[in-house]
């Protein structure tokens, strides 16, 4: 993802769209998906981004609002790229990814999610959505020690963004696209940030961003498929294999359900 919002002073707005689109226009990417986030929908670049961005790039692949707050700022955006593509002609269709970080988006994330077709996955923006919500907390992602539950020998730290996990993350299922988790701010802190993608992952998150070049490898060692699932996986499939009933392995059985097998204990 090329940044030009958070990541660009006021005043090099334009030099970075400009060394964006070289970017995307001079660089071989392969088969990378490639996003530029714009500045948000009300900023004097927004539209500016949008349009000749996704114009002068072939390559763009998604679009990244920020401050996703409402349905009307992704038709918004779709109506932009409507116009882009019917001027350009065949070529690649560029998606939207909804950045939600302030307590409107993540209210909203239901009628957000299923706001157009071109929508294809929520992010959850930590930073800002802590600022709005105007908690103590100093560093993004890290679990904040006062929201903890008395306990022994240690007191019980609780995950404060559960909701807003636990809500886009449904919302994103519900509507058939893709959720990704926030940004773990502190990149020194490889255990601070596997946890925190366990727990994302154990939402229904399909990925979770990072902010520096070393949180890649965790990121994907998390999210991507563990052999140990992969041959439970197979091993099940081989059971099922020719059967049209239920199936038993140990004290576990599945059985055949409308959408697939259905594992019971």
């Amino acid at each position: 993802m090329l940044d030009l919002e958070d990541g660009v002073a006021e005043d090099r707005k334009d030099a970075a769209r400009q060394a964006a689109i070289g970017a995307l226009n001079g660089i071989d990417w392969n088969r990378r998906i490639m996003s530029v986030r714009v500045n948000g929908i009300g900023t004097p670049w927004c539209h500016r981004d949008i349009v000749e961005v996704a114009a002068a790039c072939p390559r763009l692949d998604r679009i990244v609002l920020p401050k996703s707050s409402e349905p009307f700022e992704i038709r918004f955006v779709a109506a932009l790229l409507d116009g882009i593509e019917a001027a350009r002609g065949p070529g690649r269709r560029i998606g939207i990814a909804a950045l939600v970080e302030t307590p409107k988006g993540v209210g909203n994330a239901e009628v957000i999610a299923t706001a157009h077709p071109r929508l294809e996955t929520m992010i959850f923006g930590l930073g800002d959505y802590m600022a709005e919500m105007r908690t103590p907390d100093s560093t993004v992602g890290l679990p904040n020690p006062d929201y903890a539950m008395p306990a022994e020998p240690e007191p019980h730290l609780n995950d404060q963004w559960h909701y807003a996990l636990a809500r886009i993350a449904n919302a994103c299922r519900a509507a058939g696209i893709k959720p990704i988790d926030a940004v773990y701010a502190d990149y020194r802190d490889d255990a601070g940030l596997r946890a925190s993608a366990r727990r994302s992952r154990a939402l229904g998150y399909e990925g979770k961003w990072a902010i520096h070049p070393d949180q890649v490898a965790p990121i994907n060692a998390v999210f991507g498929p563990d052999p140990a699932r992969v041959a439970w996986a197979r091993r099940v499939l081989a059971l099922l294999e020719g059967s049209s009933g239920a199936v038993a392995e140990g004290e576990r059985w599945w059985m055949r359900c409308m959408r697939g097998w259905r594992a019971k204990s």
